[in-house]
């Protein structure tokens, strides 16, 4: 029986160990920028994870992540969040100066604006569309605070602009997620019909049924498979291919859509491996087929094609180098600008960073 205890007790050391090296901690202070006092309750996370925690009495905070790269984020209430790239070799502690908002300006800003009186009223409908997407997901997002939505028309740039007051309060039923999401604005230009929203989404997994929860499971894994965090996995892993993507190099001079196959997803010439990440030296607009899941036929009819297509195609656009961390976070974000099929599938389909389908 001792014997038996002491290998136990080695076995669960060494599995500590073990889990230990597969994470990193983060730690940090947050403090008023112009009197050096603590800020005592801000809110610190990781966005597009379910990563996050709370300053205490004197503004320290620590967060236990998993090996890869986050974007964090620290936000408190009347002040100007503060926004950092992390990853696995951030072991320094950070100090975090935060800058109270000036509402003098944001009077004046509000007083000389265009918008919308009752926008929600107006717009409500359009903006879930252009949040949540169409998709059937879409249809179980619910909006808990849409009084926090402001709507801005510009009739000179035919242009609609959405800013929040407060956080976004989300509960995606069809996922099992609620979010907390920093709207920093959503904007629709009506003449090209060109849409584009940016914000830090913060996610908790709701509590359900055994029904509920084996419904969010297999909705989270529909929706990751084939998405854009899907494939900077497999980039990443070495496994497009077996995970069911193809790349092709769209041609600039030929017709739209035409591309030619790219041979070696893995060339020295342009991917190299460098301290645990992974480095994309190209250029250009990609074509990336998911050959895995037919599209939605709702996407098929909107962008006309085929009715026989049985993949899904999004285009990437890369408008320089970038890096894939190895939880497959990518940077820098701005950097890459898809359409198609990842444009298609918006908020109704995200997961977090952190997710990991089961087998």
């Amino acid at each position: 029986m001792q014997t038996l205890v002491v290998l136990f007790t080695a076995l669960f050391l060494c599995l500590n160990s073990l889990n230990a090296q597969d994470q990193f901690k983060v730690t940090g202070r947050v403090i008023d920028s112009a009197t050096q006092q603590p800020l005592s309750g801000a809110s610190v996370f990781c966005q597009n994870t379910t990563f996050g925690v709370i300053t205490n009495a004197d503004g320290e905070f620590a967060i236990s992540l998993p090996r890869g790269g986050y974007d964090l984020v620290v936000s408190f209430t009347g002040y100007q969040s503060f926004e950092q790239r992390i990853n696995t070799s951030s072991t320094e502690p950070i100090a975090i100066s935060l800058m109270a908002k000036d509402k003098s300006m944001e009077s004046v800003t509000v007083a000389g604006s265009n918008e919308v009186p009752d926008g929600y009223v107006k717009y409500g409908e359009f903006f879930n569309e252009l949040f949540f997407g169409t998709t059937a997901n879409a249809k179980e997002c619910k909006l808990l605070n849409p009084e926090a939505l402001r709507f801005f028309y510009s009739k000179k740039r035919n242009k609609l602009k959405v800013l929040a007051k407060e956080d976004l309060q989300i509960e995606n039923n069809a996922l099992g997620y609620k979010i907390r999401y920093q709207l920093d604005s959503l904007s629709f230009e009506y003449g090209p019909k060109l849409s584009t929203y940016t914000g830090y989404p913060f996610f908790e997994e709701m509590n359900g049924s055994d029904v509920e929860q084996a419904k969010w499971n297999f909705n989270r894994k529909k929706a990751y498979l084939g998405s854009k965090l899907h494939f900077m996995r497999a980039w990443y892993d070495s496994t497009i291919q077996k995970e069911g993507f193809a790349l092709e190099r769209v041609n600039p001079d030929a017709r739209e859509f035409e591309a030619t196959p790219i041979e070696n997803y893995y060339d020295s010439a342009f991917y190299s491996y460098d301290s645990s990440a992974v480095d994309i030296a190209l250029q250009g607009k990609f074509r990336i087929k998911y050959n895995k899941e037919k599209p939605d036929p709702k996407f098929v009819s909107f962008f006309k094609l085929p009715p026989h297509i049985r993949v899904q195609l999004s285009i990437l656009d890369i408008l320089d180098s970038f890096v894939i961390e190895e939880n497959g976070y990518w940077h820098q974000q701005t950097d890459l600008i898809n359409t198609g099929y990842w444009s298609y599938e918006r908020m109704a389909e995200a997961v977090p960073y952190d997710y990991l389908p089961s087998e």
